[in-house]
């Protein structure tokens, strides 16, 4: 072979190599989906059972790449598989309407039996934290009270649900600022009526005029979790009560809840 021919090869060899190991997707195996797991799913997380079959194994296939990139350990607790599974379908639940996307900024959940204070302390004063999105040497992680992840998931009638709640946290946090504003799922034209519909709400919940969570008119950012826990539990009556909230949020989320 002709010497510049044979280099055109090689060099042609090297960038389908390095497509190779640096851009394509690796294929994983998640392999089947328990039986068992599904019951429990069936059971306990009404966001699943409303699904057909096929968003149902998409949300199986979910949980099982959840699994494999982020660890839940239980803090002086024994966990079983509801306890992971309903981590994972709280993680899930936010992200459905975008297949494909993972949590890159999330390392490990805790699971507390109960509540705990800001320095993580699960005896003493002031321990009256459900969840929290760690800072600091917490990076990269989060910690949630195992009693309220349950609750969330077994109180089908309440408006409330810490897993989703702070995995909206983590969302809003993935662009560098917890604001209330995710800008990796809101279009940047679409953030300044979301931001003046955030203020509206804020002042109708500071008026008393309001059935949304008080703890909403806290900030941008919690108003912004606490309404995507009422959301995701009580679509029907969020859209009642806040249509206009709720056609926006269905485009932050790209899921369509009334369907």
């Amino acid at each position: 072979m002709r010497p510049d021919l044979l280099i055109i090869v090689l060099v042609l060899f090297l960038i389908l190599l390095t497509w190779w190991m640096f851009f394509r997707k690796p294929k994983t195996d998640l392999g089947q989906f328990p039986p068992a797991w599904r019951d429990i799913l069936r059971k306990k997380v009404a966001f699943y059972r409303d699904l057909t079959e096929a968003e149902q194994q998409r949300f199986e296939r979910a949980i099982q790449q959840f699994f494999k990139d982020v660890d839940i350990t239980g803090v002086e607790i024994t966990l079983d598989d509801t306890d992971r599974l309903l981590v994972a379908a709280s993680a899930v639940i936010p992200l459905f309407g975008f297949p494909g996307w993972r949590y890159h900024n999330l390392n490990e959940v805790l699971l507390y039996e109960g509540t705990f204070n800001h320095d993580y302390q699960t005896e003493g004063k002031e321990r009256d934290i459900l969840g929290m999105v760690g800072t600091g040497a917490m990076q990269r992680m989060m910690i949630l009270s195992r009693k309220a992840l349950h609750a969330g998931f077994e109180q089908e009638n309440s408006k409330k649900n810490v897993g989703i709640h702070e995995f909206v946290h983590l969302l809003d946090k993935a662009d560098g600022a917890t604001d209330g504003i995710p800008e990796v799922l809101i279009e940047r034209p679409f953030a300044i009526p979301w931001l003046k519909e955030i203020h509206e709400e804020i002042r109708e919940i500071k008026n008393n005029d309001s059935d949304i969570n008080p703890y909403g008119a806290t900030n941008e950012a919690e108003f912004f979790s606490v309404a995507s826990e009422y959301f995701f539990k009580q679509p029907e009556l969020f859209h009642k009560n806040h249509p206009e909230l709720f056609a926006m949020m269905e485009k932050i989320f790209r899921q369509d809840l009334l369907d």
